[in-house]
């Protein structure tokens, strides 16, 4: 990812949001904050130690996706290629990366509500591990802990 994608990637984001998180973050009273994600963005790729990529279909920003050591911090597909199989390659290629860095156990956090986002994961090895933290932006809502081993074959969808 470089700076000059982050409009793409925010216009993937934010959709996504909107329809995946409406219960999460209800639009009427919590709009995607675009401003404040654009500079945590900015921030997290000019930061030593994350890596932030983009999932490219024919040249278009598609998705994103970011790393952190052995944390999976984000990931997202563009909505009208839901259910195509495009997220299951991204996430893959994601995971490989992190395996050839050494990486062999990895986590993420998912929103406690994005039951399409657990169920994804879910399919694709991740295990909940009870843990549960916060979002920073509001209303704060509740993220649970998943964790998988990089080398585990993956589950069919």
């Amino acid at each position: 990812m470089t700076t000059a994608d982050i409009g793409d990637v925010l216009d993937v984001q934010e959709a996504g949001a909107v329809h995946g998180l409406s219960d999460v973050f209800p639009q009427d009273a919590y709009p995607f904050p675009r401003d404040d994600v654009a500079h945590r963005w900015q921030q997290e790729m000019a930061t030593p130690g994350i890596d932030c990529y983009v999932v490219l279909l024919d040249s278009t920003v598609v998705g994103f996706a970011a790393i952190r050591g052995d944390e999976f911090l984000h990931f997202g597909i563009a909505i009208e290629h839901w259910g195509t199989g495009i997220a299951r390659t991204a996430h893959d290629a994601v995971l490989n990366r992190m395996r050839s860095r050494g990486i062999q156990r990895a986590w993420l956090t998912v929103f406690t509500g994005n039951g399409r986002g657990r169920r994804f994961y879910e399919k694709l090895g991740w295990s909940p591990t009870g843990d549960r933290t916060h979002s920073s932006f509001p209303p704060y809502p509740e993220l649970l802990r998943y964790e998988r081993l990089v080398e585990q074959d993956r589950s069919p969808l």
